[in-house]
């Protein structure tokens, strides 16, 4: 997974390491190494001082002479040892926007190269550039942590900015909660809502399916396999009828049987096909959606992106699911849809099983990245 999204963020980061090794300077320790001071009873500050007797001078010289000459040698041993650490791992960086010019050029093209949107690239270049030109650092042997942890702190930054916790929705939400999904064909959407069915039923929650696709051929049909397997029920009409009328039905047996959510699957659609965007309009009016979810293939990579911007400025979605994530080598449509759409992504769909549904954690995306 992102196999090809690694080996670019690699190659950048190998390019910025060697130049940050070029660029950094030892440092030398700051503390000064104690110096000897000698007792010394002529001390001007010692005669405004009452004098002692001469055997309690004596008692206290040969004490802080023995306990001085022990400090010192402690802190000459300290000293030296803190200058060989200060030479051997400490060396100050100090990077200019001229020493950044070519390899953050180079993480541009490698982020555009792996389905990064170009707004994104742009705002993940200027994030590693800010945290890195013109501050003081000390670093250790290893420069590349240095460019690592900035690439990983833009990349969370970018993908973190819009968290929502579908989960809390639900709990928190007057019931029944009403789900659309949307999206175009092929991309397993109805998959993707009969995992959803499973996972709310396996937290507790009664569930019921709207078979709104009543478009394409035999999607009735395999929105009643998934019911039938997970152990959901499904509200469904004949093919080629209306879809919001089907919504609205499935709206009306929940409410009647007490159920907490449903889920509509819609037909898929592009968001240029005028008679299929108004019916899918009809049905966020007829029953209006709690909330409206993207779904599409995260392989799709920029295809993905761009169309997920189109739904939402159609019927303004509240979040993405992306499929197919456990093969996707480049990771760039997930990096991308939550910046560009301003919404959330909630899952990623991790394989063809009902449980391969994983929650959306930006740390967790980041890791897979750079581990």
């Amino acid at each position: 997974m992102f196999n090809k999204l690694k080996e670019k963020l690699s190659g950048f980061t190998k390019s910025l390491s060697k130049q940050i090794d070029e660029k950094a300077v030892p440092v030398e320790s700051t503390s000064n190494e104690a110096e000897e001071i000698p007792f010394d009873s002529s001390d001007e500050s010692k005669k405004e001082q009452d004098v002692p007797s001469e055997r309690s001078l004596k008692n206290d010289f040969y004490l802080n002479h023995e306990a001085n000459s022990s400090i010192q040698e402690e802190q000459k041993k300290f000293g030296l040892v803190k200058k060989a650490k200060a030479l051997v791992f400490e060396r100050e960086l100090i990077l200019e926007e001229k020493d950044l010019e070519e390899p953050l050029w180079e993480l541009q093209i490698a982020l555009l190269e792996s389905d990064i949107g170009l707004t994104v690239a742009e705002a993940i270049t200027e994030a590693v550039k800010s945290e890195l030109i013109g501050s003081r650092k000390k670093i250790g042997k290893d420069t590349t942590s240095i460019v690592e942890q900035a690439l990983r702190n833009a990349l969370y930054d970018v993908m973190s900015a819009n968290i929502f916790d579908l989960d809390d929705y639900v709990k928190n939400a007057k019931k029944p909660v009403h789900i659309v999904f949307v999206g175009i064909n092929g991309t397993g959407k109805t998959t993707t809502i009969a995992k959803i069915a499973k996972r709310f039923k396996d937290m507790g929650y009664s569930v019921v399916i709207a078979a709104g696709d009543t478009f394409r051929a035999g999607a009735i049909d395999q929105v009643q396999i998934h019911g039938d397997r997970v152990g959901v029920k499904v509200i469904k009409h004949r093919e080629g009828g209306d879809p919001a009328a089907v919504v609205y039905d499935a709206m009306q047996y929940a409410k009647a049987h007490k159920n907490d959510i449903v889920l509509s699957d819609t037909a898929g659609r592009m968001h240029t096909n005028i008679n299929l965007m108004e019916q899918l309009k009809k049905v966020c009016r007829v029953s209006a959606p709690d909330l409206i979810i993207f779904v599409d293939e995260a392989v799709a990579g920029n295809d993905a992106v761009e169309r997920a911007a189109q739904f939402n400025e159609a019927v303004h979605i509240n979040g993405s699911i992306l499929t197919k994530t456990d093969a996707d080598a480049k990771g760039g449509a997930a990096i991308s849809i939550a910046y560009i759409t301003g919404k959330p992504i909630l899952f990623l769909g991790m394989g063809q099983g009902y449980d391969d549904l994983q929650k959306f954690d930006p740390k967790w995306f980041v890791d897979q990245i750079f581990n």
